[in-house]
């Protein structure tokens, strides 16, 4: 493994937690409580503005209210409410239709107006992105693109107040996110192998250790 930059973070490997404790004193060299006291002077004053500020109480509230009680489902239901929002733009994978279906039928009977957008929209050809046919899925059938650029634009133009993605594949996510007006938040990730569960492969390392 090539050297690490010691002036960077590495809170993964750090077993002081003094974050948390508010024993700053007991900080390691690398903690950027040490080094980065400006990043956190600027996030604090980004805390400070109204918009953030509410959604960032909005957040902890939910958090102290909701810990270990609700579900995630429940938790972007009281996020929401908290935060004012009421039309909710979800961008879901098209492999989990029908638990999108479920969860929009959620949001709408806990009063929400909900713009969804799923990730084949268009029905772009893959080829569009300069793929072969030996490069997809099934050679020789129309694929579809999965297309995160136009859900998030579908989604901004109809001014959703919270965007909810559900199941868009590693990548797709990211484009999503790149483009979509905030805020956003997560209700699952996609990971078929493990019943879109991905911690599993960390919990279950002992199983997948030699895959990795």
């Amino acid at each position: 493994m090539p050297d690490r930059d010691t002036n960077y973070p590495d809170c993964a490997g750090c077993s002081k937690l003094t974050c948390s404790s508010g024993l700053k004193n007991n900080a390691p060299d690398n903690c950027p409580m040490v080094n980065d006291e400006d990043i956190f002077n600027q996030s604090l004053s980004e805390f400070r503005k109204e918009k953030i500020n509410k959604l960032a109480c909005s957040a902890a509230l939910v958090e102290s209210e909701g810990y270990c009680e609700w579900t995630r489902v429940e938790e972007i239901i009281a996020f929401a409410r908290r935060s004012g929002f009421h039309r909710i733009g979800l961008a879901y994978c098209i492999g989990l239709r029908r638990e999108a279906e479920r969860f929009s039928e959620i949001l709408t009977n806990q009063g929400f107006e909900v713009v969804s957008a799923v990730c084949k929209a268009g029905s772009i050809p893959k080829e569009e992105l300069g793929l072969s046919d030996e490069q997809k899925i099934k050679p020789g059938h129309f694929e579809a693109m999965c297309n995160p650029v136009a859900q998030a634009m579908l989604l901004n133009k109809a001014k959703t107040e919270l965007k909810v993605v559900l199941g868009l594949c590693v990548g797709h996510d990211s484009l999503f996110l790149q483009f979509a007006e905030p805020p956003v938040t997560i209700l699952a990730v996609k990971d078929r192998v493990l019943a879109h569960n991905p911690l599993g492969a960390i919990y279950a390392e002992h199983y997948f250790k030699k895959r990795f």
